[in-house]
């Protein structure tokens, strides 16, 4: 199967198996798992921050970050198009009583100076307290520029805010740029890191920051019932991720690209090549074509993709340029079965 869907469902390598199955494990919610100690701390460096705590998921790091940042009635400012605003059900306003304040995204991803300044709320009671700025990057596969990194952590600074960043894919922009990815994390107080994604962990989320902001994690974490037990089976996986898949990632950026202009010469289909990045394509079908049926076409051949009119195609480690190919050279005879007569 060839799944084009997402890079979550990428398989663990055959190292990490191995380093699953020889784990030395104890009981993380005691603080007493080696293994997961181990990950804490070689994040923490690589990442310049005092301190890392490994958790279930990116939603969950994304949380524990807002909530270890904010109190309630509390605004964290962010994307229209953010995942912790956009696609992680709510959790902020829901368990963390935290109020989003979410602005449009520019065309590049990023959000605008001028309307992030312009929504900091004054210190008065008829409103929510203005606390964090949350950035994504990448974001929709788009890589966030250094410079704008920058500017926006000085007008955290210069505002009295905290600066987080959604860094779930943080691999891909720091391997887009040619550098490292502690040259990114840089510029926050505190950073979400995936390893289940491109990375191929099979399960595991890091958050980065300071020492106070990961004792409140770790205590919200628990709270929420994310206090994990003999997680270094996990955790060994997730250090391979970090020290052995980082690299690769320029593999799955070249099979995007290669995508994406294997498309562009198709003229059922609209792809901005601008906008191909990292590892991911978004490519609009011609109305003249059902996406459902496209779908149904392409599964029948052993291919997975998201339906939508504009469907989202993102590479990873378990496509390989062959996969691509077969995929275009399929997809003609499955677009004359999802053309509407």
């Amino acid at each position: 199967m060839i799944d084009f869907r997402s890079d979550t469902v990428t398989l663990p390598t055959q190292a990490m198996r191995a380093a699953m199955a020889s784990a030395e494990v104890g009981d993380d919610v005691y603080g007493d798992d080696p293994t997961v100690n181990d990950l804490q701390e070689m994040a923490a460096d690589m990442f310049g921050f005092d301190g890392a705590l490994f958790v279930s998921s990116g939603t969950q790091a994304n949380l524990l970050a807002l909530m270890a940042h904010c109190d309630r009635g509390d605004e964290y400012i962010c994307g229209q198009q953010a995942h912790n605003y956009k696609f992680e059900g709510g959790g902020a306003a829901v368990l963390g009583s935290i109020q989003p304040q979410p602005l449009s995204n520019q065309s590049d991803g990023s959000i605008a100076l001028e309307d992030i300044l312009n929504a900091i709320k004054p210190d008065d009671v008829h409103f929510a307290r203005t606390r964090l700025l949350s950035l994504e990057n990448t974001i929709g596969g788009k890589v966030l520029p250094q410079a704008y990194l920058a500017q926006a952590q000085k007008l955290a600074f210069d505002n009295g805010l905290k600066i987080h960043l959604d860094g779930a894919r943080v691999a891909n922009a720091a391997v887009a740029q040619g550098i490292k990815i502690s040259e990114i994390t840089q510029y926050f107080d505190s950073v979400s890191i995936c390893l289940s994604k491109g990375l191929s962990a099979p399960v595991g989320s890091l958050l980065l920051g300071d020492e106070r902001l990961i004792a409140k994690a770790t205590r919200w974490r628990k709270m929420l019932g994310g206090g994990m037990r003999q997680v270094g089976i996990l955790a060994a996986a997730a250090k391979l991720a970090l020290t052995e898949q980082v690299e690769r990632l320029s593999e799955d950026h070249a099979n995007a690209l290669f995508l994406a202009q294997g498309l562009t010469g198709m003229p059922e289909f609209t792809v901005d090549l601008t906008k191909v990045q990292t590892n991911m394509v978004f490519a609009t079908l011609d109305k003249n074509y059902e996406p459902k049926y496209l779908a149904q076409a392409l599964l029948k051949r052993n291919i997975r993709v998201s339906t939508g009119r504009t469907l989202r195609f993102v590479t990873h480690k378990d496509i390989s340029h062959q996969d691509v190919l077969l995929f275009l050279k399929v997809l003609t005879p499955c677009l004359a079965e999802a053309k509407i007569s």
